[in-house]
C-alpha cells in the first residue's frame, strides 16, 4: 500500500510534535514540515506530495492552487478554522478544502476573558513594577466587571463559552450573529440585538465571528463613532474584522479605551515569528505596541495542549477521509464559502 506523504507548511516544533505523535501511533503518513510559509515561491517544494498542510499565514490563491492541480494534489488540509486565506472560487473544481473548525472553544474565550482582565486590572503593568520594587498601585485603577455589559459578535462555539464565562462575572450579555440561536440565548438568559445596538451599549466587545466580505472592517470609523465612550474593544477571530487606522483614531481620541488584539490584519509577516533582532518597519503594528492601554499577542489564543491534541487529530482525520474516498465533513463549500452544513449544494459529502 502506497505510503501518503504531506508536506506541512509554516510549521513549527510543535507542530511536529503533536502531528507526529498522534500520527505514528493511529494514521501512518509521510509528514515533512517546512518551516517557510507556502507562496508562490515556495510552491515547488509540494511537488512529489499528495497534500498540504496549511496555516493561516500560507497564500492558497489562484496561481498557487492551479500549481498544486498540476502536481496532482487534489487535498488542501487548513490545520486551523479560518480559511479567508484560500481562493475558493479558484479551488472549485480543482482541490478540495478541509478545516478544524473547533479544536478547543475553551482556549480562545479563556484568552479572550485573559485580555479582558489584563487590560481591566493592569497585571501586566503591576508585574513590571513590582520586578522593579515599585509596590504603588497608582495608575492601576480597574473597574468591576459584574453588572457591565459584554456585546458578543458571534455566538458560535467559542462565543458561546464566553457568554457562559462572563455570565459568571455577573455580566449582562448581548449578542449578534447572522444566525442567531435564540434557543441557547434562552436557556442562558441573554438577548439577540442589532449591530448597532450593541455597539451603543457594550461596555466591552468581542469579536468572534469569520471574516466574510460582510464582516470586514466591521469595526470602523462609523462603528467607533457610536459605541460608549472608554468602550474595551477585543479580538481574537481575524484581524481584518477591524479597521487598524480608525482604531488607532478611536485610541488617541480615547473614545476606545481599552484593546486587546490577538489578530492583526498585516500579521502574517511578523505573528509567529522572532523579530527581536529587527527593526519593526510596519509603522501601524509599532503604533498599536506603542499604547499603554493596548495589548498585542501574537496569535496565541488557540495555544493550549488539548487544542493543539484536537487540531492534529481532526486534520488528520480529514487527510483521511480525502484518501479513502469518505465524506468530508469538515470540508468547504466553494459555490458559498460556507461550512457543508449551511449549503445545499454539496452531494454525496463533497463539493465536486
Amino acid at each position: 500500500m502506497k505510503i501518503r506523504k504531506i508536506a506541512f507548511f509554516d510549521s513549527k516544533a510543535y507542530d511536529s510534535e503533536y502531528f507526529d505523535k498522534l500520527n505514528d501511533g493511529e494514521f501512518g503518513y509521510e509528514l515533512k514540515y517546512f518551516k517557510g510559509h507556502l507562496t508562490p515561491d515556495t510552491i515547488p517544494i509540494a511537488k512529489g506530495y499528495d497534500a498540504v498542510c496549511l496555516f493561516v499565514n500560507d497564500v492558497a490563491n489562484a496561481e498557487i492552487i492551479s500549481s498544486l492541480k498540476d502536481f496532482g494534489i487534489g487535498l488542501i488540509a487548513m490545520r486551523c478554522a479560518g480559511y479567508n486565506n484560500v481562493d475558493l472560487k479558484a479551488a472549485y473544481g480543482n482541490v478540495h478544502v478541509v478545516r478544524v473548525p473547533s479544536y478547543s472553544p475553551y482556549a480562545v474565550a479563556e484568552h479572550a476573558v485573559a485580555l479582558m482582565l489584563t487590560l481591566n486590572r493592569k497585571t501586566h503593568k503591576a508585574y513590571y513594577r513590582n520586578l522593579d520594587k515599585n509596590f504603588t498601585i497608582t495608575g492601576l485603577l480597574g473597574f468591576d466587571m459584574n453588572q457591565k455589559t459584554a456585546g458578543i459578535i458571534g455566538t458560535g462555539q467559542i462565543g458561546k463559552v464566553l457568554i457562559r464565562i462572563l455570565k459568571g462575572f455577573g455580566m449582562k450579555i448581548l449578542a449578534y450573529d447572522a444566525f442567531p440561536d435564540k434557543a441557547f440565548a434562552e436557556k442562558e438568559g441573554f438577548e439577540y440585538t442589532t449591530l448597532d445596538s450593541l455597539y451603543r451599549q457594550a461596555d466591552i466587545i468581542s469579536l468572534h465571528c469569520p471574516l466574510t466580505p460582510e464582516t470586514q472592517y466591521m469595526i470602523d470609523e462609523k462603528s467607533i463613532g457610536i459605541m460608549k465612550d472608554g468602550v474595551m474593544i477585543i479580538n481574537t477571530s481575524r484581524g481584518k474584522l477591524i479597521k487598524t487606522k480608525a482604531l488607532i483614531d478611536g485610541l488617541k481620541n480615547k473614545k476606545i479605551g481599552y484593546a486587546g488584539l490577538d489578530v492583526y490584519e498585516e500579521e502574517s509577516e511578523y505573528f509567529f515569528e522572532d523579530k527581536s533582532g529587527d527593526v519593526l518597519d510596519d509603522d501601524v503594528l509599532a503604533r498599536l505596541l506603542s499604547f499603554n492601554n493596548v495589548i498585542v499577542t501574537s496569535h496565541q489564543a488557540f495555544f493550549t495542549k488539548e487544542a493543539l491534541t484536537n487540531i492534529a487529530r481532526t486534520t488528520l482525520q480529514n487527510i483521511k477521509d480525502y484518501f479513502e474516498g469518505n465524506p468530508l465533513k469538515n470540508e468547504i463549500c466553494y459555490n458559498c464559502g460556507q461550512p457543508k452544513k449551511n449549503c445545499s449544494k454539496i452531494k454525496g459529502g463533497r463539493c465536486f
